[in-house]
């Protein structure tokens, strides 16, 4: 796999109907492009791949491949966890354009170990296209081994895998177990370097959402054997990293969003707004970093200095 950096997990803007905003995005990701995002995962949990129906979903991969021209890879959420289903959604994904796909762990459905492997082999399979696996066992409910990895690393086209599971012991011995038949990614922004440290090439993020730049220079230091910079950086970041966490993904950072003037709306129920004293530390957080717009007020927190970001000096 030879994409490598800060993949942004892009959230999905929506208008104040509820309905999905294509021309948010649109602008979301030439400014992504713009502060030195590596490549965008589209619909997957950040971009409420749950409550967006099929045809938005295709959609949004259609309008995503479009818009980047080729720009940036695009990676296609099109997990699932019916088998089926995920089938259909990646061979849209090759029809639209998409440079790989993104796959979770069936939900719910809490699948064995090879009931996992026949579900992603079967995908990969059926499409001849790029496959990064996605373990976050936190949301699915099931952890994928690293002897089920090693299996999956012999199909010729699952290339990566997009970690949460949190567990460095378990992403070194996927590590050595699987070598260069699967490229790792850190699925968790606050462990970026420790990842990159035992061999990931990057981080599929929700932190680059609000601070692209940053989260690409955290891998891009590492890369260019800075590793003392990459360190600095994420720590530096690990305040406002917290605070994106404060509530269900991606609550949290579809507000901060709004709060830097985005305006990508709000997620669809069943995600509702977050409580008000975790919004109301979410801006001041924010106003610290030098990222919310000024006059923004949540509680008894306003805004009063501009923000330091080049989104900022760009639409003013």
């Amino acid at each position: 796999m030879k994409i490598q950096g800060s993949i942004v997990a892009l959230v999905t803007p929506m208008n104040a109907d509820g309905s999905v905003d294509l021309d948010s995005m649109r602008r979301l990701m030439d400014w992504q492009i713009a502060e030195g995002t590596d490549a965008f995962v589209i619909v997957g949990t950040t971009g409420e791949s749950p409550t967006v129906n099929v045809d938005e979903h295709a959609e949004l991969i259609r309008v995503a491949v479009e818009h980047s021209g080729k720009r940036v890879p695009i990676i296609a959420g099109a997990g699932g966890n019916s088998t089926a289903e995920a089938i259909v959604l990646t061979r849209y994904s090759k029809m639209a354009g998409a440079d790989a796909t993104l796959q979770v762990v069936p939900y719910y459905n809490k699948p064995t170990q090879e009931g996992m492997f026949q579900h992603f082999k079967s995908i990969a399979e059926a499409v001849d296209l790029p496959v990064i696996l996605y373990n976050v066992p936190t949301r699915t409910g099931m952890n994928i081994l690293p002897e089920t990895y090693l299996k999956l690393s012999r199909i010729s086209n699952i290339v990566a895998a997009k970690e949460a599971s949190g567990n460095f012991s378990q992403m070194a011995k996927i590590s050595a177990l699987c070598g260069d038949d699967l490229t790792l990614y850190s699925g968790n922004d606050d462990q970026i370097t420790s990842a990159l440290a035992i061999g990931a090439k990057g981080v599929i993020s929700v932190l680059a959402n609000i601070v692209p730049e940053a989260t690409h220079d955290i891998c891009q230091s590492y890369f260019d054997g800075d590793s003392a910079r990459s360190d600095t950086l994420q720590l530096t970041y690990l305040e406002l990293i917290e605070n994106l966490f404060r509530d269900v993904n991606p609550i949290p950072v579809k507000q901060a969003l709004n709060n830097m003037g985005f305006e990508v709306g709000k997620c669809r129920l069943p995600l509702c707004d977050m409580d008000a004293a975790a919004a109301e530390q979410l801006l001041a957080c924010m106003a610290r970093y030098g990222l919310a717009q000024p006059g923004k007020r949540i509680g008894t927190v306003t805004v009063k200095r501009a923000p330091e970001t080049l989104l900022w000096r760009k639409n003013h």
